[in-house]
């Protein structure tokens, strides 16, 4: 033994492991430590959320054009056929007729999908873990509550202007205008309430679709990553289509009976659960879930992917 080997053994005292020995224990350890999840600024989130829905609105909205007259007629015998009943409107009163109240929609969509985000991230820092993660009954919790905020801040007033103007559309004889023309008509006749028309069947639905939109996205996404996805566009187009077709089948009696409630004649939340029992039976609930399913596979995977890209080209890197 060299007598530098013998001072190196020597320096290291009894019962006290190298430090050469500890480095890989130390290294683990740090590898162990996951880093936590960055939130969006409330600006970022508002302004990420209103670029995505105005995005997702006017690729969609021939889809909800289709699905809200499908849940306007009083029996089954319309098409449930998306681009037929699309293609019979076209025909008979022009392509401009698919967008009747569509740029209500999408001035409408821009804004509560800002603030669906925005209430969605807020509530998601204060209901998730130390490492910035929601367990699934939180999910479901932070996009319940960001949906009845959304309802009351922008969805409701939105949807019944629009709900009316479809629904005008049909008539030889038509009330209003375009968007600003109804907003003032049904001011005029009925105050603020008249706007407000359908709020409980409304909040009830946004609810319930931002609950299982939301909290659906968050279960997938956070799957993704333990099986180690590629987190690309690809990945999150996929998962929000997926959210977006489960969201349609467990929520769409409460958006039949909110756009009776919200036609152009208007109706109470009970009135309009009255009528479509009557009329359609229980199989009138699920109404225009296809036109609504071919909406929302598309626009789940738009407004996940577009969100989440603006917000990390918004995201200034620490």
């Amino acid at each position: 033994m060299s007598a530098s080997t013998a001072s190196l053994d020597l320096a290291v005292a009894p019962g006290l492991a190298s430090p050469v020995s500890q480095l890989p224990q130390r290294k683990k350890a740090a590898v162990a430590t996951p880093a936590k999840k960055t939130t969006p600024s409330a600006g970022v989130s508002l302004l990420s959320g209103a670029i995505a829905g105005g995005v997702e609105a006017t690729i969609t909205y021939p889809f909800e054009f289709a699905k809200t007259r499908a849940q306007l007629q009083s029996s089954n015998s319309g098409s449930k056929n998306p681009f037929a009943a699309i293609a019979q409107v076209a025909r008979s009163d022009g392509v401009g007729a698919i967008y009747t109240g569509c740029s209500t929609l999408i001035l409408g969509t821009a804004f509560k999908a800002g603030v669906r985000f925005l209430s969605f991230d807020a509530i998601r820092v204060r209901l998730a873990d130390e490492r910035g993660v929601l367990s699934p009954g939180r999910g479901i919790l932070a996009g319940m509550l960001a949906g009845a905020v959304e309802s009351v801040a922008a969805v409701t007033p939105t949807e019944r202007i629009k709900t009316a103007l479809i629904d005008d559309a049909k008539s030889s004889q038509r009330q209003f205008r375009g968007g600003m023309d109804a907003t003032r008509s049904i001011m005029a006749a009925q105050g603020l309430p008249g706007l407000y028309r359908g709020l409980v069947s409304t909040t009830m639905k946004q609810s319930a679709t931002s609950a299982v939109r939301m909290g659906s996205y968050n279960v997938l996404k956070e799957t993704s990553r333990k099986h180690s996805l590629p987190q690309n566009s690809a990945t999150t187009f996929a998962i929000g289509a997926l959210a977006g077709t489960v969201t349609v089948y467990a929520t769409q009696p409460f958006d039949t009976i909110k756009t009776r409630a919200q036609s152009a004649a208007g109706a109470s939340t009970g009135e309009a659960f009255r009528s479509v029992l009557l009329q359609n039976g229980i199989r009138g609930f699920w109404s225009g879930s296809t036109m609504r399913l071919g909406r929302l596979v598309f626009s789940g995977g738009i407004v996940f992917t577009v969100y989440e890209k603006v917000a990390a080209l918004l995201t200034k890197p620490q």
